[in-house]
């Protein structure tokens, strides 16, 4: 009897780890990430058809947001999976279009007829305030927790965006041109501003550097600007290649290292739950 006994008890102290083990299973099978749902957004700014790129966690209660902003060639790949990025840490993100539905760059060439358009600061701040506008009308979106981020030329029209006093919580340009069109203008920044530049960056030079700290100071606008070293123009983008003489070259280490900042000003600006995942 009490042989039986003695296997009993070591039989329920086996069994006993094994139905926890078998609970924590269960707990972990029923958690999981949101799911992310992207869609195409046509929106105008005038007679201009935009066709934008969305993407954004399924259900739950409203949400802070993003608007992305392309490079010089326009949107993209790029910047679709910077969307599903963001919207995978629970924000309402959409990857703008300023050049018009159709219009796509093949070629640098074709790409700097388009880019011309932030010759008119007008309408280059029109384009990125309409994305603007079609993002915060949703009725998933947190107000006063959006922010606009941009890459090269995204990174200059996130800026003109603040210039032009955009209700937003913060801007932030990577690698883009940081020179300022119409000092004065600094004034209307309601948001938080962060420049991550290339330290070696030959596009922008340390005029412009020096242009754009006058204009921010002035201004009393609450703004940082990080330096990368060896970091040129495009640091974040690996189909730059690597080839920094050329002005314009991927940078893995400029490219972590900025994510990171970014993320911690999005803790500060408009935190998403899941930024601490």
């Amino acid at each position: 009897m009490f042989a039986f006994f003695k296997i009993f008890c070591n039989m329920a102290s086996m069994i006993k780890p094994l139905f926890s083990l078998l609970a924590l299973m269960g707990t972990a099978s029923t958690t999981s990430a949101a799911v992310i749902k992207t869609e195409t957004l046509l929106y105008r700014q005038g007679d201009t058809v935009l066709e934008g790129f969305l993407a954004y966690p399924e259900g739950g209660s409203k949400k802070p947001a993003v608007l992305i902003v392309h490079d010089w060639m326009g949107p993209s790949e790029f910047t679709q999976e910077k969307a599903k990025k963001m919207a995978a840490l629970g924000y309402v993100a959409l990857a703008a279009d300023i050049y018009g539905q159709g219009n796509r760059a093949k070629n640098p060439e074709e790409a700097k007829k388009l880019a011309a358009i932030r010759q008119d600061t007008d309408l280059f701040r029109k384009r990125v305030q309409a994305g603007l506008e079609a993002l915060t009308s949703r009725k998933d979106v947190i107000q006063n927790k959006v922010v606009a981020f941009g890459f090269c030329f995204g990174g200059s029209a996130v800026l003109e965006l603040a210039r032009s006093g955009a209700d937003v919580a913060g801007v932030v340009s990577f690698h883009g041109g940081i020179k300022p069109t119409h000092p004065q203008d600094a004034k209307n920044i309601k948001g938080k501003v962060l420049v991550l530049h290339g330290a070696i960056d030959p596009n922008v030079p340390d005029t412009d550097v020096a242009a754009f700290e006058k204009e921010m100071n002035d201004a009393h606008v609450d703004w940082q600007l990080v330096k990368y070293s060896g970091a040129v123009h495009a640091f974040t983008n690996p189909k730059a290649g690597n080839d920094i003489s050329k002005g314009a070259a991927y940078n893995a280490d400029a490219d972590r290292r900025s994510w990171r900042a970014f993320l911690d000003f999005l803790t500060e600006v408009a935190p998403s739950s899941g930024l601490s995942r």
